[in-house]
């Protein structure tokens, strides 16, 4: 852009694309080319450019996703389809012994909007292999979050195993609140070469959705509507582990960009105090996750990351 002495804009390019533009600077006149409009607009034109200058400048042409049925997958994959073109983008659904028909048949619609590649395939081989495998240590043993992290760990597997025969980057797809609090698996749903949505609170990527479909309808219903669920156990859903996104994202915010003490998160929200203090415990146990992370694309004030250096490990409890 261009600014006057008297801070008035008088030339601006397009946004988040290359442009030319043209002023004169004795009349202080210039061209005035068309913005995008609104935050969820902006938010979402930044991650496609974001998306497509990694992925390209690291060597890349086409990306894979994972597609669970899920809106934090349908979200990414979009904004890939958007960045590097239909045609190279992959999208592969990762059925497992607890993945519903819905979410499947809700990958598939997804992927023929977007008219992206899709393919099929099972975990389920791989999952049993490793529970007989490990089976004579677990012997006793009641299943726990390991038998679930063996299925996310199973689909990141293989995402990178066609990461490697097709040359393709993995696009990791978790979003900044299951970041925060550690609500993902390390080496399962984490792998891949760019996390793309891990600024976006979940709140954020249904508004990021509908604006999607604002324009065209892409993401499906069902997947707009359903309870979110990792589906790696019986009518998982999100809400069993982690508090109501209106109230973690707002928790998120205030702690993480605004370095509100839980005190005064509680105060300002009317939340129990106990809930705030349980989710910065949370937010500061998962450093050690946040660390391994694939990077992201910052659209926040404060992203994790470069723009958020805590200690890995810190005795105190904040």
């Amino acid at each position: 852009m261009v600014i006057a002495p008297d801070g008035q804009v008088i030339a601006q390019g397009k946004s988040f694309e290359e442009d030319l533009i043209y002023f004169d600077s004795q009349t202080l006149t210039g061209d005035m080319h068309p913005q995008v409009a609104g935050e969820e607009g902006s938010a979402y034109e930044a991650l496609v450019l974001g998306t497509r200058d990694y992925v390209h400048k690291c060597g890349f042409q086409k990306a894979i996703i994972g597609l669970s049925g899920g809106i934090d997958s349908a979200l990414t994959a979009s904004i890939a389809a958007d960045a590097l073109g239909s045609e190279n983008v992959v999208g592969v659904g990762m059925p497992g012994p607890y993945s519903s028909r819905g979410s499947i048949d809700d990958a598939r619609e997804l992927a023929g909007n977007l008219k992206i590649r899709f393919e099929l395939l099972s975990i389920n081989e791989i999952y049993e292999a490793a529970r007989q495998t490990l089976s004579p240590v677990f012997a006793g043993m009641p299943q726990d979050v390991t038998e679930e992290n063996i299925q996310s760990r199973a689909r990141g597997l293989l995402l990178m195993a066609l990461s490697n025969k097709f040359g393709a980057l993995v696009l990791s797809t978790g979003n900044k609140s299951e970041l925060a609090v550690g609500y993902c698996t390390l080496y399962g749903d984490m792998v891949g070469g760019l996390a793309v949505i891990s600024d976006v609170p979940k709140t954020m990527v249904y508004r990021l959705s509908a604006y999607v479909n604002s324009k065209r309808r892409v993401i499906p219903e069902a997947t707009i509507e359903k309870p979110p669920s990792a589906e790696l156990r019986p009518d998982q859903k999100d809400s069993d582990s982690l508090p109501p996104y209106e109230v973690l994202d707002v928790i998120l915010e205030d702690y993480v960009e605004e370095s509100y003490s839980a005190e005064q998160i509680a105060r300002l929200h009317n939340f129990e105090l106990g809930l705030v203090r349980r989710v910065i415990r949370m937010v500061e146990r998962s450093e050690y996750k946040r660390q391994q992370a694939a990077p992201g694309i910052k659209i926040s004030a404060k992203a994790f990351g470069y723009g958020r250096r805590f200690p890995i490990a810190a005795k105190a409890e904040l």
